[in-house]
């Protein structure tokens, strides 16, 4: 008996022992089971949409200098790395080492912008005197040609008394000729060197004369002028009106100041002048950093001899290539994030600036270039560098997302498991917009908060559920709601 005592006691300890044994393997499981699982939570945030593509950066704006004239380089006073203003003078060639046309080039600008400044200073007190003296002398002018042409008009030439006495000489000439010719016709048959014919015959002649005169005093009276007198006394007045008109504009224009085309006209001539004189020195083109420089003090330079380069390293650009396929989701004014490989640790924030309508083919691939512009760009960014560029083409903002690793295609549904307590739970969804790491949930029993799984147990059911647990206070799945107790 005692035996078998021993022996039922060892077999119900075997059993408590192996019960125990499986017991903490099975609690072990559970707990390996549970730290295995990943989950992320459902939150609302922003899902973006992107077109990605690779390129290197560059600056939109490069000129390389070149000297415009042969010389000797003076010394440099700029570095690689300097940033320049627009305008400034980063190198000039040695003066004694110019040629003829380089040294008259420079005295020319001097003249050009010494007529410039006494230009834009107005007129002096000489000038303005010599242009009132001349507008005075003009209208006196225009007075006399006025006179003369009135006092020659018909009516004008002479008053009545005058005319009358005109008319009575014109009387009495005749009356003279008629007496002398009497006595000249009775001596008129005297012999030619008569004396006394002689002195008859003069006497006719001077009293026809003088009957003439008084006939044109009178005509000229009484008369009017003929049309080229007219014709000139016409052209007379309107030279004199000219002249008193450009006298007159003279002066105004020097009271006040010169006018946009001779100041125009002015500055072309300084800014030739400065052309020719900037053949012999690199001044910068725009605001920006030398990059590079070719001439050093001392060099011996030539025409189009490179100097050096500067860019504009505050606005930078990504020239991409992308896909036909791709193409006609991209637009001018699309956002853009743009990695360095360079600087793993820096993403910078782009914008699509232009996008081209003409493709290229290579290898029988149809691309289009698109620039992408970088927007304040860091200073550790520098042209030549390899970029990743994802252009955004659609994006939500404050939705419902969800992580992609926890999305799964079940039946031709798009389904989440949710851990609840320990249980994980399918749950279909239906989403919208997918970006690169989340997606959009447009509609589904999810919620803020919620725990979904990332890497679900093959335990999980594969039947959505929309209740589980019933009384008892079980939780239960409330649509729309998310998980409750």
């Amino acid at each position: 008996m005692r035996k078998r005592r021993l022996i039922i006691l060892g077999v119900a300890l075997a059993v408590v022992a192996g019960a125990t044994f499986g017991y903490l393997r099975w609690a072990a499981s559970a707990q390996s089971d549970t730290e295995e699982v990943q989950t992320a939570t459902v939150v609302l945030g922003t899902v973006a949409a992107s077109i990605d593509a690779g390129g290197t950066l560059a600056a939109p704006q490069v000129e390389t200098l070149t000297w415009g004239a042969s010389g000797i380089v003076a010394p440099v006073s700029v570095a690689v790395g300097d940033t320049v203003p627009a305008g400034n003078l980063l190198m000039t060639l040695d003066p004694e080492s110019l040629d003829a046309s380089s040294v008259e080039a420079q005295a020319t600008l001097l003249t050009a912008e010494a007529d410039l400044a006494d230009l834009l200073d107005g007129p002096s007190a000489t000038a303005l005197a010599a242009a009132e003296l001349r507008l005075a002398n003009a209208r006196q002018a225009l007075d006399e040609a006025q006179r003369t042409w009135s006092v020659q008009q018909e009516g004008n030439r002479a008053g009545a008394d005058t005319v009358a006495a005109a008319q009575a000489r014109l009387v009495l000439a005749e009356a003279e000729i008629d007496r002398v010719e009497d006595v000249y016709n009775q001596v008129s048959s005297l012999p030619e060197n008569s004396p006394a014919r002689a002195a008859a015959l003069i006497q006719v002649v001077s009293a026809r004369q003088a009957r003439d005169s008084a006939a044109r005093s009178l005509s000229w009276y009484t008369g009017h002028p003929t049309e080229i007198q007219q014709a000139l006394l016409d052209a007379e007045v309107a030279s004199a009106e000219a002249e008193v008109a450009e006298a007159q504009q003279a002066l105004t224009d020097l009271r006040d100041g010169p006018d946009e085309s001779e100041s125009a006209a002015a500055r072309a001539r300084v800014a030739s002048a400065q052309e020719a004189v900037d053949q012999t020195r690199v001044v910068a083109p725009f605001d920006g950093t030398v990059v590079s420089i070719s001439s050093a003090e001392g060099d011996v330079v030539k025409a189009n001899t490179t100097a050096l380069t500067v860019a504009d390293l505050s606005r930078l650009q990504v020239s991409l290539d992308v896909s036909e396929l791709e193409i006609g989701q991209i637009a001018v004014g699309q956002e853009a994030t743009i990695t360095i490989d360079a600087l793993p640790d820096l993403t910078v924030a782009g914008r699509v600036s232009s996008v081209s309508i003409v493709g290229s083919v290579n290898q029988g691939v149809v691309t289009y270039p698109v620039t992408v512009s970088v927007e304040d760009p860091d200073p550790a960014l520098q042209p030549g560098m390899t970029a990743a560029v994802s252009i955004i083409i659609d994006k939500r903002e404050n939705v419902l997302v969800v992580p992609n690793r926890a999305v799964q295609v079940s039946g031709g549904q798009n389904t989440v498991v949710v851990l609840y307590q320990g249980q994980q739970i399918p749950v279909v969804v239906t989403l919208g917009l997918e970006g690169e790491s989340y997606s959009e949930v447009l509609a589904g029993s999810l919620r803020e908060g919620d725990e979904v799984v990332l890497n679900a147990s093959s335990s999980a059911s594969s039947t959505t559920r929309t209740t589980f647990g019933q009384g008892g206070g079980e939780p239960i799945f409330i649509p729309g709601g998310g998980f409750g107790p």
